[in-house]
């Protein structure tokens, strides 16, 4: 196996934890939507929105198995 081989594994690797991590995150970190009256804007204008649980899921099997495929692919290499 090149280097170059490897890195690319590697870089699957990283890739697909991080989509599966980042959408944990977003996952567990997610609320329930605020009521009308408090909906509104922080002090800098900027509000965060609920993360969809479809795509939010969708993501993460993603990112997980990418990252399988990866390990899979430097253990098989």
């Amino acid at each position: 196996m090149g280097f170059y081989d490897e890195v690319l594994r590697e870089l699957l690797v990283a890739m697909g934890a991080a989509l599966f991590l980042g959408n944990l995150m977003a996952l567990l970190r997610r609320r329930a939507p605020a009521p009308a009256a408090e909906a509104t804007d922080s002090d800098d204008g900027h509000t965060l929105q609920q993360a969809p649980l479809a795509r939010t899921v969708t993501y993460l099997l993603i990112g997980f198995i990418v990252a399988l495929w990866g390990v899979a692919s430097l253990v098989a290499g």
